[in-house]
């Protein structure tokens, strides 16, 4: 009788406890859940203080990149086949920045390569090294570019689709002094995706124009496809090594908030067919602040109809178009 009474009179005392091992393990999971969310966002991919350092070092190197490499073009000559005399003085053929020795030497257009004979004695050096005799000059698209440098400017053979110029660099040039430097959006944690690649059965090279209307040729493999603000949204991204994908895009804010033309994002493709988009770092062409470069046009297929109010914003200073000097159709 006793133990039945004790036994009745337990069963609310269990009831009770198991509400209360219910309500803790509710407690344990809503606390897993809060903290996975400080590891992973809404968009699926890692998000923690780290991310955020990793984004702002990025930016930083950008910035320092972009302001040795882009913002100190000073000039881009276009050149027509056969030979031109170059330098600073009035009386060559094509005039360069008044840092430069009167003359540096003699360039040759050929079918297929650009030659250069440097003026004695006049501290011209390739590459850091004294200049041999019509010297081959490999353009600035490849991996081991000539440079050619007097006085602290340096000049390159740069190609804008089947054209070739010259290109000067001068840290102490006006367009260098000028320079207004970067703004960005803030940094945040719904513009960081996971995408997936969608190989195509074979690649191909994709004709792009550029801000000069000449046409370059890039290869692709593929597109990214991914979930941003709830939409689902493809981008054509070329390879330009193995498992890198470069990605020239518009969007909604493209012309407002954003460079009109374009922004460029790169990511690392992963073994498993993914890669992270990380729009926070999506970054302005070099033509938005400099008019001597030659940036692509984005894809019809590029051009997101959504906002991505992430990563550079538009250059705080206007940039008219270069003059730049077209060749003569004919051989000199």
């Amino acid at each position: 009788m006793n133990r039945l009474t004790m036994t009745a009179s337990t069963r609310p005392t269990l009831g009770k406890r198991m509400r209360a091992v219910s309500l803790l393990a509710g407690l344990v999971v809503a606390a897993s859940a809060a903290t996975l969310g400080c590891q992973r966002g809404a968009t699926g991919v890692e998000w923690n203080d780290g991310v955020v350092k990793e984004i702002e070092a990025w930016r930083a190197k950008h910035e320092a990149d972009y302001k040795r490499d882009w913002a100190t073009i000073e000039g881009l000559h276009f050149l027509a086949p056969g030979a031109h005399t170059a330098g600073s003085a009035p009386n060559n053929d094509v005039v360069l920045a008044a840092a430069l020795p009167a003359r540096i030497g003699r360039f040759a257009v050929g079918p297929e390569e650009v030659t250069f004979d440097a003026e004695p004695f006049v501290g011209v050096t390739v590459n850091d090294k004294p200049p041999e005799a019509a010297m081959k000059l490999r353009d600035d698209g490849q991996d081991d570019t000539d440079e050619i440098k007097a006085n602290g400017v340096s000049v390159v053979v740069h190609r804008s689709g089947e054209r070739v110029a010259l290109r000067v660099r001068d840290p102490n040039g006006e367009r260098a002094k000028a320079f207004r430097g970067f703004d960005w959006f803030p940094i945040s944690r719904d513009y960081r995706v996971r995408a997936r690649f969608v190989r195509d059965p074979v690649s191909h090279e994709e004709r792009v124009v550029n801000t000069l209307g000449d046409i370059d040729s890039y290869v692709s493999e593929g597109v990214v496809e991914f979930t941003l603000n709830n939409q689902i949204l493809r981008l054509r991204p070329f390879t330009t090594r193995p498992k890198h994908l470069y990605i020239v895009f518009s969007d909604e804010t493209s012309g407002n908030e954003t460079y009109e033309a374009a922004r460029f994002l790169t990511a690392e493709l992963g073994d498993d067919g993914t890669t992270i988009l990380d729009f926070n770092e999506a970054y302005n062409p070099p033509c938005a602040f400099n008019p001597f470069t030659t940036c692509p046009i984005p894809l019809q297929q590029n051009r997101l109809r959504a906002r991505v109010l992430a990563g550079e914003k538009k250059y705080p200073g206007h940039v008219e178009p270069a003059n730049v000097e077209r060749p003569a159709s004919t051989t000199r």
